[in-house]
C-alpha cells in the first residue's frame, strides 16, 4: 500500500527531533459553495533536527514512532 506524501509548513520546532507541520487543503462549503481552507497539524520525525519555523517540507507516512508521530520528514522544499 502506498504511503501518503504531504506538503506543508513547519509551525513548531520546540520538540527534540520532532516538528509540527500544518497541512492546508481547500474544500467547497456544502451549502454556500464557497472555497474555504481547512488545516490539520501533523507531528513529523526530523532526525537531523535542522528545520525551523516557516520551512516548507514534504512528509511521508511511516510506522508509529511515538504516541503522536506517524510521519517522517523526507525533504525541505524551501525556506
Amino acid at each position: 500500500m502506498p504511503r501518503r506524501v504531504l506538503t506543508g509548513e513547519v509551525v513548531s520546532d520546540k520538540m527534540d527531533k520532532t516538528v509540527l507541520v500544518r497541512i492546508d487543503r481547500r474544500v467547497m462549503h456544502p451549502l454556500y459553495k464557497k472555497i474555504i481552507t481547512r488545516s490539520k497539524k501533523y507531528a513529523a520525525h526530523d532526525e537531523s533536527d535542522s528545520l525551523a519555523v516557516g520551512d516548507k517540507v514534504r512528509i511521508r507516512e511511516c510506522r508509529p514512532i511515538s504516541r503522536n508521530k506517524r510521519f517522517e520528514v523526507i525533504e525541505k522544499v524551501s525556506a
